[in-house]
């Protein structure tokens, strides 16, 4: 897929590429030499530039107050374009979320690129910016980071590694030993957009819709549950790879609980189902990039979904709740009223989907 000049989450990429000797990565590059350093100079560090950042040293020297939470993720995207995002914005949002689940903040990231010999830069300049405006969304600074290039044919253009550090939420208590039989489980969003959107673009799955990823920053919708509930936020998971089906087995079995979700509350766009179906794929266990669970006290699940809807997050709903009665299982209660065990997905079911 092309790279394009502008996303679905209304970041204008409109600043000009500078005019470089080179059209592609080449593995002079990753040299530590000249090459590098024109690469680095008038991309990453024009780009990305703060004051963290412009020191252009090994690391970066900051203060922090308070408990802090840290945490590393890779992005291996295939396409690295799609409707809805780039792996670029994929990288940010992603590990962002992650310190979110911890109950913190993201103050400061890392960011590695590992480029392979080839990559146009056209691609390489997109990804930047998409990742400039996704960290300025999130109110996140990039202070230090890495860049390799290898040997065509081995990176598949661009892999990327964020690494995070963010501030805890005073209030946060979150953990298994939070679980409580009778907690409500939460979700901010409807499931399943992201892993369609890549599926929709790879090569041979074509298919018409305008299924857009989900990728989205959702530490804000976080603090705003933690600012007003506390420790009646029992615990936090992002529903990424293996999707709702997989996170809620991982709950179930290490907080050694029961879980029960209602497919009649689990919101699924019109579009994603019908693509689901099309694929035979289970929505519950399609990858996302913006959807969270949260596990709260039952006499607060209402008024936390209000919260959330009214902080842009219009169908955050209860879509089940924990229970003693099965402990480690997730059952499914049916549109239907039947109910089954859903289970950890036992493969990988959509390859390189973040």
């Amino acid at each position: 897929m092309a790279p394009s000049n502008n996303n679905s989450k209304g970041f204008q990429l409109s600043c000009p590429m500078p005019k470089f000797d080179f059209d592609a990565i080449n593995l002079g590059h990753g040299s530590g030499g000249i090459l590098s350093q024109r690469l680095l100079n008038s991309g990453v560090f024009d780009v990305l530039k703060n004051d963290l950042l412009n020191t252009r040293h090994d690391g970066a020297v900051f203060d922090l107050q308070g408990k802090v939470a840290f945490s590393t993720d890779s992005y291996v995207v295939s396409p690295l374009f799609f409707a809805g995002g780039n792996i670029g914005d994929l990288a940010i949002n992603g590990t962002v979320n992650d310190l979110a689940m911890c109950g913190a903040m993201a103050r400061y990231l890392s960011l590695s690129f590992i480029l392979e010999e080839g990559l146009p830069m056209t691609q390489f300049w997109e990804i930047l910016q998409t990742i400039r405006q996704a960290a300025d969304h999130a109110g996140v600074q990039i202070v230090t980071g890495d860049t390799k290039v290898v040997e065509r044919g081995k990176g598949d253009g661009i892999f990327i590694n964020t690494s995070g550090i963010g501030i805890v939420h005073a209030q946060a208590a979150l953990g298994w030993a939070a679980l409580q039989p009778g907690d409500k489980v939460i979700l901010n969003a409807p499931i399943a957009a992201h892993g369609i959107a890549i599926m929709s673009q790879r090569s041979g799955l074509d298919f018409e819709t305008d299924v857009v990823s989900d990728t989205a920053p959702v530490h804000k919708a976080v603090e705003a549950l933690l600012d007003a509930f506390g420790s009646n936020i029992h615990f936090l998971r992002d529903a990424t790879r293996g999707g709702l089906a997989s996170v809620t087995n991982e709950i179930a079995g290490d907080g050694k609980v029961g879980i029960e979700l209602w497919q009649k509350a689990i919101p699924v766009a019109e579009q994603v189902a019908g693509a689901c179906e099309m694929l035979g794929l289970d929505p519950l266990y399609v990858a996302n990039e913006g959807v969270f669970v949260a596990i709260v006290a039952a006499n607060m699940a209402n008024d936390a979904c209000a919260l959330l809807q009214s902080k842009g997050w219009p169908q955050a709903c209860i879509a089940g709740e924990v229970n003693a009665a099965h402990k480690g299982q997730v059952l499914l209660r049916s549109a239907i009223g039947g109910r089954r065990v859903v289970n950890m997905l036992p493969g990988e079911q959509l390859p390189r989907i973040c």
